[in-house]
C-alpha cells in the first residue's frame, strides 16, 4: 500500500466515508473532519508510518506541516518518511 493510499484510508475513516470519496485536492472541511477528528486523523497518521507530524492543533496555520489539502499532507508525510530513512 503506499503513503497516499494509506493517508486516504485513515482520512476517509476519520471522515466516515468510503475511500473513493477523498480525492487528493479534498480538504478537511470538504470531508466534514472538525479540528478533533483532524487531531485523530494526525495521531492515526503518526502511528501507522511511526512518525511526528510537527502540527501544532491550537493553530494549524502556525505549524510546519500543510494540513491544507489530503495532496498536502500526503507529501508531506512522504518528505517526513525520506527524512527519517537518512
Amino acid at each position: 500500500m503506499t503513503v497516499k493510499d494509506k493517508v486516504i484510508d485513515i482520512i476517509a475513516e476519520q471522515a466516515m466515508l468510503e475511500p473513493s470519496d477523498v480525492t487528493m485536492d479534498s480538504t478537511p472541511e470538504s470531508l466534514g473532519i472538525d479540528s478533533l477528528g483532524l487531531v485523530e486523523s494526525i495521531f492515526a497518521i503518526e502511528e501507522a508510518f511511526d512518525i511526528s507530524i510537527p502540527f501544532n492543533a491550537n493553530d494549524p496555520s502556525e505549524g510546519d506541516f500543510d494540513i491544507s489539502t489530503v495532496s498536502t499532507i500526503v507529501a508531506g508525510i512522504e518528505k517526513l518518511i525520506s527524512e527519517q530513512a537518512t
